[in-house]
Parts: structure tokens; C-alpha cells; sequence
């Protein structure tokens, strides 16, 4: 062995006696975490007091949390180490663990101290020596990478254990899995930005095909929830994708990451109740998606807001109770002047037709009762002189009661209900879309044609900023919900208050692991604790602390308005590149779809280094781009090599030959089909896996395939694919990693003219 191997099979036993040691401390770590849970659930029964409670709770609690936290940092525990020069050894892994003496023995990569890590580059080592990353497979040290920054300072032997390449080259060979992997231990300078900017304001992450834009926001996830536990534990972190195939690839990285109070969620599931999954034809998509549609919304409620053509007549106990036209109209415009959502300002507007009709009851009865039915007009004369000034023929109490008394009659519901109906968004918008009509009386300038549809057609992704929108202008009747809220304050404030006595007498307030507000959430005699995802997911009012947005560009300015609401805070990561932008009504500019909600209040961050495509198969997306804008530029590829993209004969029958050639050269990778939306049915049809992501082969449109990444492609009908969108082709040839063919049956698109052809 030369004195090399020798010093790197030395550094190789030196750091497995670390890791080793890290893992004996996680595994304590859990050991103590069960027991504590166990000590807890041990005690029984039910506990004799409010403060044994609180505190059984508290304890429940948190050690759930840390073993979930502890569980879900087991694959790859310990990944660097940096040395600076003082000589100082620090260790970075998923979280931050101590030894006996409480001596950090593991930094969590989101502590500031773990930063010089990601940021030191040859140009700026800060006070680095060397930055190592540890290659572990299950809990064995594998392979090691060094990037030296100061050779002078390092000792001999450190320099003979100098050993492997870059460590995120490596990481790029690697095989796709299916599912997305953690960055956390080749996060470059340029995401580490991204990561750590502050949470305030709104942070557009914008960066072409394989600049790691998405897995960066996500670190970014976890990093604030980290940096930010105080804000974030409560109001939890929102991350909005644009379709539940994309969220199943990214769905492992946070709890590998050591979090799990995420919500994820596409568009078509932002309305709580509805998961919409259907996309609408393009011009049907450009007119919902428009801004404008929110008038249309508001407009269609304000015509369930009525008057009858003449005055309002119901028959009641044989007689007839009328209120005026002009009375009627009045009322209407008295309710719709207090500026309440629709379904509260409808108490009003009942409660005075109510009274009104009531009204002309009484005065009826009175006036068939009046003296001048029974007695001449001399004896009324005279006992008006000595009863002088006609009193109401009602008190307020009668007046009160008769209207009580008529809302219980149906006949009364039925034609109040028809005046101002109580109505659900579901409603409001399904009757609105399937009637031409009523379309065609809102619209004003929109294509009203384009949106009509049966009244049973399934929901749309479209239809849920429609859904949101209407949920916002007619709100509920909430007067009885409104006094328990406040019995409830009262509560919550008591709750809270002794929640925080609580941590202090614990110790958990000094720690920092929860705080009173968390710990009133979680605590509820009658039931199980929902978590903060739990609650959030099921409230559509819910305030997020900080909402990412992936594949924002996809987003219609209606979807945005429902975003918004989700953060009032504007506390954003909004990712994407406007290059990809597939949807009629996506964005061509971030101005333009932000601008009208941020006025300003937001920043650009460029992620301009492709890590995933070589150079061969972007200098082919590069033409495809040209087409969509010539002034648009693909981000640089770092790495070079493969085969060169290749352009095959062939019809969707010869998929299967071609996708088992594309599996014996790539080995353990995957292979992803990238079809036009035509052939889509036809060729799944073929290939066994379909949309499993899981499965070695996997058969998807653009859409679908938007954010993900194989090690080979094939794009099949390519023709049909431009015929769609530049932009779609742009996205279907950018997802491999290492090999693309496209499968053409006769002409080659003349934007892809640098594929190697056997046409």
C-alpha cells in the first residue's frame, strides 16, 4: 500500500470511529425519548388535576416530536466537516447533537455555525482549512472529498488523506430513485443564499432547467422552521405544487431534513373539501385564471341578492302579507350598504323583511278591529277627544313575536330564501358556469363561452380560485359561533397563560422546544391534539407563517389572490422559471403576476448554474428556447460527457424497445417517457409502471413531468409536443440527467436540429 492509500485508509478509520460514536449518541437519544413517552403513557388513568394534565401533556408532546425528529435523520447522519485555522474540527449533520457534558459533538447544518460550510469557495475561504464531505452508507463511512483551501496550513498527514472529487459531481452520477433527494450536503453558494434569506417580504428563486431552484426552497423550508420556530411552529409553512405527482417527489426531503409541520398541497387542493386534479381546455383556463374573474364572482352573488318585480305578496293564515316594491329594495340596499359577505349580511336583510311583513300583518288585524267597524262615528269622535293621538296597533314585543312566528312558516322561508338564498361557494359556482345566461349578464368583456359547462362536470383545477373567491364574498351566518369564540378567548387566554407557568416549571422554556401558544394548541382534554398540518390543511382561513410556491410560473393570477390569502403576512419563496411557463393562463414576467399583490415588496434571487444536464443535451434546449424567446437565456451546465442526444425513428409502438435499450444503459437509473398530451393514453398503454414514480419506467405528459428528473429520457411526438407549446418541448428535453432520445416517425422539428439523427 503507498503512503497515500495509507493515509486515506487511516483518515476513512478516523472518521468511522466518528460516526460511529454520532450514531451511539442518536441511538441514546431515542432510547431516552422512548422511555420518557413510556414513563408518560405508564402513569394511567386519568389525572386528578388541570396542572397534571397540562404537564402530561407537555411531556407527551415533545418527546413525539424529538422521536419523529430523531427518526428522520437516520440516513445520513453525519455529512461534512470543516477545519479552520485555528484548528478547530467541526462536525455538520441533519441535526445538533451533544455528548454527556453537553459539549456539541454534531452541528445541525441550519446553525450559523455550520454556515462556512456551504458558503467558503477558493476565491472566499473565510477562515476554512479544508471542507470534507463524508460519503456513509447506512451507518459505514464509504468515500470521503476534500476541497482544500489552505495547503500550507494542513499537516502532513492531513495532506496524505487528501482524497476523491467534488463532492456534488459525485452526487450528480448517482442513479435517480424515484423520489427527490436532500441537498443538504452539497448545497452550493448560490442555493445556501436562497436558503438562508430572511423570512420577511416575498423571495422569487428564479432559475432555468437543473439549478436545484426546488430542492433549495425546500432546505429553505426547513431552515425557517428552524431559524424561526417561535413564528413558524404555529402558523406552520405552506408549500404549493403544481401537481400531486410533483408533490409525491418532493414529499421525503423535509422529514429527512428533520421536519414534518409542513403542508403540501397543489392548487385543485388549496379549497378545503375539493381535490381538483382536471385541467380546463386552454381558452376555458385563460378566462378563469383572468383577474377580472373576481368581478364576475362578485357579480353573480349581488344577483342572488333580489327584489320582486312589484311589491313581495305571501299568503298567510288566509290572508295575504305585502310588502312595497320600494320597501323591499330599500331593505336589500340597507343589507348590502353594511358591507358584510353575503351569507351574514343575509340575517339583516331576513330580519327586516321579517318585520316589515310582520308589520303589515299587525296593521291588517288592527285595522279590521278599528271602531269604526263597530260604532258610529259620533261615538269614535268622542272617545278620540277623550283618548287623544292614535297609538301603534302593535308593541315591539307583539312585533317581535309575529316575526318569529312567520319565519316559522314555509311558505315565508321559501320566498325570503328566493329574494337573498343562503349559498355555498359550491353552489354559487357551479350554477354560475353552467348557466349561459347568467354568464353571459356578468361577464362583461370576458369569453363567457369558453367557461360553460354542465352543472355535474367535475371541479377543475380552475374552478377553485372560483371556489375561494365566492368562499370570501358570502362568508356564513356566524353570530352563534361569534359568542362561543369569545367564552373561547376567554379560554385560550387562561390556557396560554398557564401553559407558559407550566414551561417554566418544566425547564422546556429555557430550552427553547415549545412555546405556551404551541402548547395550548396541542393540549385538548376531550380528544387527541391535532398538529399544526392537521389544522391548517382543514381550515381554508388559515394564516400561514411562510408560503413556497413551486412552479409558480404555472400560477394564474386568480390562483394567486388565493395564495395570498393564505400568507397576510407575505412571507414568500415563489420558485419557478417564466421560460417553462406551459399554461395559457401561467406568467410571462414576475411583475407582471406579482406586482399587483407586492407592490414592490419583493426580490429576485437568479440560479444561474445548471447541476443536473449536460452540456450536450442543453446545447439542444438551448435552440428549443430560442424559439420560445430569442432574448432568453439557459442557464450553464457544469459538467460534460454521456452519450449525445439522439433522435430515432419511430411510431409510440416502438416505446418498449427503446425504453429496454435506454434500462441496460443506464443500469440501476430511471427511465421517464415524456409524451405529447395525444399519444399520452396510447403510450402508457405500453409501458408497464405507468405513473408510478417508483417504477424503473414511468410514462408522463409535460405537465406531469414538470420539476422531475431522470437519468434517460424519451420524448415521443415530439411534433405534438411543439405543437402544444415551445415551452412544453423546452421543459421535455431538459429532465435527464444523463441520456435523451427522441422518438420521431418521420421529420425532425427543425429546433432540434443538433440531435444526432438516424432519421
Amino acid at each position: 500500500m503507498s503512503i497515500r492509500q495509507d493515509g486515506v485508509a487511516e483518515a476513512i478509520r478516523t472518521e468511522q470511529a466518528r460516526v460511529t460514536m454520532l450514531y451511539d449518541r442518536l441511538d441514546l437519544a431515542r432510547r431516552r425519548a422512548e422511555q420518557a413517552l413510556g414513563e408518560v403513557f405508564g402513569r394511567g388513568g386519568a389525572v386528578a388535576n388541570v396542572q397534571g394534565r397540562v404537564e402530561r401533556e407537555v411531556a407527551a408532546a415533545e418527546q413525539w416530536r424529538r422521536l419523529a425528529q430523531l427518526s428522520g435523520v437516520e440516513r445520513g447522519l453525519c455529512f461534512g466537516r470543516i477545519d479552520d485555522a485555528d484548528g478547530v474540527t467541526t462536525y455538520i449533520g441533519r441535526i445538533g447533537l451533544r455528548d454527556d457534558e453537553h459539549e456539541s459533538v454534531l452541528i445541525d447544518w441550519r446553525a450559523p455555525a455550520a454556515r462556512p460550510f456551504y458558503v467558503a469557495t477558493p476565491g472566499d475561504p473565510g477562515t476554512l482549512v479544508r471542507r470534507r464531505h463524508l460519503h456513509l452508507r447506512e451507518r459505514t463511512v464509504i468515500g470521503l472529498d476534500d476541497e482544500v483551501f489552505d495547503l500550507e496550513r494542513m499537516s502532513e498527514s492531513d495532506r496524505r488523506s487528501l482524497v476523491g472529487e467534488a463532492a456534488l459531481m459525485a452526487a450528480l452520477r448517482r442513479g435517480r430513485t424515484g423520489r427527490m433527494s436532500d441537498v443538504v450536503a452539497t448545497i452550493q453558494t448560490e442555493q445556501d443564499r436562497v436558503i438562508r434569506s430572511d423570512l420577511q417580504g416575498a423571495l422569487v428563486v428564479q432559475g432555468g432547467p437543473g439549478t436545484g431552484k426546488t430542492v433549495a426552497a425546500l432546505h429553505r423550508a426547513a431552515y425557517l422552521l428552524y431559524a424561526h420556530r417561535d413564528t413558524l411552529e404555529r402558523r406552520g409553512v405552506l408549500v404549493v405544487g403544481p401537481n400531486t405527482m410533483f408533490l409525491r417527489y418532493i414529499e421525503q426531503v423535509l422529514p429527512a431534513l428533520g421536519e414534518t409541520q409542513v403542508v403540501m398541497a397543489t392548487v385543485g387542493e388549496l379549497y378545503p373539501g375539493v381535490r381538483a386534479v382536471a385541467a380546463d381546455p386552454p381558452a376555458a383556463a385563460v378566462v378563469k385564471g383572468d383577474a377580472r374573474m373576481a368581478g364576475v364572482v362578485a357579480q353573480a352573488v349581488r344577483r342572488r341578492q333580489r327584489v320582486p318585480e312589484g311589491d313581495l305578496e305571501i299568503e298567510v293564515d288566509g290572508g295575504v302579507a305585502r310588502v312595497a316594491h320600494e320597501t323591499c329594495a330599500r331593505v336589500r340596499d340597507r343589507a348590502r350598504a353594511v358591507r358584510l359577505p353575503h351569507n351574514m349580511a343575509r340575517k339583516l336583510f331576513v330580519t327586516e323583511m321579517l318585520r316589515e311583513l310582520a308589520r303589515d300583518l299587525l296593521v291588517s288585524l288592527d285595522d279590521s278591529l278599528a271602531l269604526e267597524n263597530f260604532l258610529p262615528a259620533e261615538a269614535v269622535a268622542a272617545l278620540e277627544k277623550e283618548l287623544p293621538g292614535r297609538q301603534e296597533p302593535y308593541t315591539e314585543q307583539e312585533l317581535a313575536y309575529e316575526a318569529e312566528r312567520l319565519w316559522d312558516l314555509p311558505e315565508v322561508r321559501a320566498a325570503l330564501e328566493a329574494l337573498w338564498p343562503e349559498l355555498t361557494p359550491q353552489r354559487l359556482v357551479s350554477e354560475l358556469l353552467s348557466s349561459p345566461e347568467t354568464l353571459a349578464a356578468v361577464a362583461g368583456d370576458l369569453d363567457w363561452r369558453a367557461m360553460v359547462r354542465p352543472a355535474s362536470a367535475p371541479w377543475t383545477v380552475g374552478d377553485v380560485p372560483l371556489l375561494d373567491e365566492a368562499a370570501e364574498l358570502l362568508g356564513e351566518d356566524d353570530s352563534a359561533s361569534r359568542v362561543a369564540a369569545r367564552r373561547a378567548g376567554e379560554a385560550r387566554r387562561e390556557a396560554e397563560l398557564y401553559a407558559g407557568e407550566v414551561l417554566v416549571s418544566t425547564g422546556l422554556a429555557e430550552e427553547g422546544v415549545m412555546v405556551a401558544s404551541a402548547l395550548a394548541d396541542r393540549h385538548d382534554d376531550d380528544g387527541a391534539a391535532l398538529t399544526t398540518a392537521d389544522r391548517a390543511a382543514a381550515d381554508r382561513t388559515w394564516a400561514y407563517g411562510h408560503v413556497i410556491v413551486d412552479e409558480a410560473q404555472e400560477l394564474s393570477p386568480m390562483a394567486w389572490r388565493v395564495v395570498m390569502r393564505r400568507v397576510p403576512a407575505l412571507s414568500l419563496t415563489v420558485v419557478g422559471d417564466v421560460a417553462q411557463t406551459g399554461s395559457a393562463a401561467g406568467a410571462r414576467s414576475w411583475a407582471e403576476m406579482l406586482e399587483p399583490y407586492l407592490a414592490g415588496r419583493w426580490r429576485e434571487e437568479r440560479l444561474l448554474v445548471n447541476y443536473r444536464t449536460p452540456v450536450e443535451i442543453m446545447e439542444v434546449a438551448a435552440d428549443v428556447l430560442h424559439a420560445v424567446d430569442p432574448l432568453l437565456e439557459p442557464p450553464e451546465s457544469v459538467r460534460r460527457g454521456g452519450a449525445a442526444p439522439l433522435a430515432v425513428r419511430g411510431g409510440p409502438e416502438q416505446v418498449p424497445l427503446l425504453v429496454e435499450a435506454e434500462r441496460r444503459e443506464i443500469g440501476e437509473g430511471r427511465v421517464g417517457v415524456v409524451t405529447s398530451d395525444a399519444v399520452h393514453t396510447r403510450v402508457a398503454a405500453l409501458v408497464p409502471g405507468g405513473d408510478d414514480l417508483d417504477a424503473p419506467v414511468v410514462v408522463l405528459t409535460v405537465t406531469q413531468c414538470k420539476g422531475l428528473e431522470f437519468d434517460s429520457v424519451v420524448v415521443v411526438d415530439p411534433e405534438g409536443i411543439l405543437r402544444q407549446s415551445a415551452r412544453d418541448l423546452y421543459v421535455a428535453v431538459t429532465r435527464a440527467t444523463r441520456r435523451l432520445t427522441v422518438l420521431c416517425p418521420d421529420r425532425l422539428p427543425e429546433v432540434l436540429r443538433r440531435l444526432k439523427s438516424t432519421l
